[in-house]
């Protein structure tokens, strides 16, 4: 009897008497060339069918757990199973046909690349290593000249790309979601459309557009393998954006198919007695239930299946503020057991009220309950460039220079203090003054990513446009080069939007996810236009990856070690003392402000490393004495 991993395993119980009982597991199907054994975890008053290859096949119940026993041969076949009526590929499809209405029985091992076997991501030991690049797979090669396969997962897999990414110097990848999704239709490819993908439908296939054949129920996986397989080669890591707080709709949706209302949050009932309605924290229309142990089981064996079958890295999670906090330790705990080089990191927020109490929730505050996990900082994105729901309205870095002083600007400088020490408490920072964060939210620094834009929301280019009229191209290049710096000195993990490095524009749209290729690809021709800020990104990050001071991973060692200078209110200065055997003290200031500002520092000898949008790790220049000038809107960094 041969054991493969069969496309449409669904959830089920392998001793249960009931939904909410404990005694449960995913398992395997098995398939065999004389017969394959479906089972299926749906309500136990149901009536379970399975339809394979044209021939339905009835389910026999125990409790919650449906089985059927189909003789022949059915590797190829599609099938789907028909709960009370509903039709599904299940909840946990491994492949689909096109479009992902049916589950398709396969053997995986037949979609493995060459040297898969061997295959293992380059995952950095220390999460303080890893230097993050976000990416939609159109966005990055749809406009690109020379790709063979534009806007397919093989783009990346070619070598403009790979030389473009290891030129830049990260060392990891997060694509956008890469599951199969409902808002693009993989029969009309030939039409425009667009989406990022945050309306999942079968979670654990990859997406057919982004496939050169989504009929070719093997060819997605393979080519998938094939992108992943590429970067690893390359010394590149690959994050998964998994959107596990939601589905594209719940009418439709595999999960109330299989088991209506199971998967989902509904709110408090209401004292009139009606109906409650669904709980929709994620804004999408419906919330799932990650309390729920089934939802649970899911969430950690989809994780486990990316990692094993698609050797992937890393998990962004979209709203992890939805997922309760008992849930994400256990994926935690999960990976770990797998490897524990693997992130997770996710958004610490939900986008609406959620059915659970926040005190439960996988939100900011919550972090330090989540040990090994990371969240977004917004408190020093929004400090820098102003907040996400108004995008007139300038931060640091546009007060600085303009004089617009609405707000405390020492409440924007402290926030970008507690930005520089990873949102772990420091004896310098006072977290009465940070913008959202009253008190650290980061154990180490290694919990909070830094960034200043991501897919989400205007992109940094656009953003400053729009929040500091007038402005010409030489100040918003400074301005942009400048934020670059605080994130990537920053002790916590750096992440940025791809095509940053170009000077990237999406002329202006502050929501792009579903606007056409013309907004959101990225154009390849400011690399040769904007030479000096793809120069300065690679600088800034190769001096990252040269200098361990910039990434000490303890928030023991930042508090030993960093030391925030006195400094203007349209300056932040820091210094890094005794930090590594390398440059014994580093000190880096940052001044937003449109004039030459002097700021005083320990008396030394210093060699000039980042000065006037240069970065040169063999020396710009040398000062001396207990005084430096730093440039308008730009970044000194010295080293004794």
């Amino acid at each position: 009897m041969k054991r493969l991993m069969i496309a449409g395993l669904s959830a089920m119980l392998l001793a249960c008497q009931g939904p909410e009982e404990e005694a449960f597991c995913f398992d395997e199907m098995t398939y065999s060339a004389s017969e394959t054994v479906f089972k299926l975890f749906a309500p136990a008053e149901a009536r379970c069918l399975v339809v394979v290859g044209g021939d339905t096949v009835p389910m026999s119940p125990a409790g919650t757990i449906w089985t059927a026993t189909v003789k022949g041969d059915r590797k190829g076949q599609p099938y789907v199973f028909v709960v009370d009526g509903q039709s599904s590929p299940g909840v946990f499809a491994k492949a689909v046909t096109v479009n992902g209405s049916q589950g398709v029985v396969v053997d995986l091992r037949e979609t493995d690349p060459e040297g898969w076997a061997d295959d293992k991501g380059p995952r950095p030991t220390s999460y303080a290593d890893w230097i993050v690049y976000e990416l939609h797979h159109r966005d990055f090669s749809v406009n690109r000249p020379d790709a063979s396969h534009p806007g397919k997962f093989l783009a990346l897999s070619e070598p403009w790309a790979i030389a473009h990414l290891t030129e830049l110097g990260i060392n990891a990848v997060h694509i956008l979601p890469s599951y199969d999704f409902g808002s693009v239709d993989e029969t009309r490819l030939d039409i425009p459309q667009y989406n990022w993908g945050y309306d999942p439908v079968n979670y654990n296939v990859p997406e057919g557009s982004y496939s050169t054949d989504p009929a070719d129920p093997l060819c997605r996986i393979r080519e998938f393998k094939q992108m992943v397989q590429a970067l690893h080669r390359a010394g590149i890591a690959v994050i998964l954006d998994v959107v596990y707080n939601h589905t594209y709709d719940i009418e439709h949706s595999n999960f109330q198919r299989t088991y209506p209302d199971y998967y989902y949050r509904k709110s408090a009932p209401v004292s009139d007695g009606s109906p409650s309605d669904y709980s929709n924290g994620s804004g999408c229309g419906n919330e799932t239930a990650s309390e729920k142990p089934m939802m649970r089981r899911f969430m950690i064996e989809s994780v486990k299946y990316w990692v094993n079958e698609y050797h992937i890295d890393g998990f962004r999670f979209d709203l992890m503020g939805c997922h309760d906090i008992e849930t994400m330790n256990e994926i935690r705990k999960a990976v770990d057991a797998i490897d524990p080089s693997i992130f997770i990191y996710g958004e610490g927020w939900s986008a609406g009220q959620c059915a659970l109490p926040t005190e439960q929730l996988g939100v900011k505050a919550n972090i330090p309950q989540m040990p090994r996990i990371a969240a977004f900082s917004d408190d020093l994105r929004d400090a820098l460039r102003g907040p996400f729901d108004d995008d007139a309205k300038q931060g640091w870095l546009g007060r600085a220079g303009y004089g617009k002083c609405e707000v405390d600007m020492g409440g924007l400088k402290e926030s970008i203090k507690a930005g520089i020490a990873g949102m772990t408490a420091h004896p310098q920072v006072d977290y009465s003054l940070v913008n959202y964060s009253k008190e650290p939210y980061a154990l180490e620094p290694t919990q909070m990513m830094a960034y200043v834009s991501c897919h989400d929301d205007m992109c940094f280019v656009d953003r400053l446009r729009a929040s500091v009229p007038g402005i010409t191209d030489e100040e918003l290049i400074r301005l942009d080069l400048l934020a670059q710096t605080a994130v990537f000195t920053s002790q916590g993990v750096p992440f940025m939007l791809s095509g940053e490095e170009l000077l990237r524009t999406k002329q202006g749209v502050h929501n792009s996810f579903e606007s056409p290729d013309s907004i959101n690809q990225l154009d390849w021709s400011h690399k040769e236009k904007y030479p000096q800020v793809f120069k300065y990104y690679s600088d800034l990050i190769a001096l990252r990856k040269h200098h361990s001071a910039f990434r000490l991973g303890s928030a023991e060692l930042v508090r030993q070690h960093l030391e925030f200078l006195d400094a203007p209110d349209g300056t932040v200065a820091f210094c890094l003392n005794h930090a590594e055997k390398e440059w014994e003290k580093i000190i880096v200031i940052l001044n937003a402000s449109r004039e030459a500002v002097a700021v005083t520092v320990p008396d030394g000898s210093y060699t000039v490393v980042c000065r006037d949008g240069r970065i040169s790790e063999d020396g710009l220049g040398t000062v001396s004495g207990t005084a430096v000038t730093v440039s308008p809107q730009s970044a000194l960094i010295l080293h004794e």
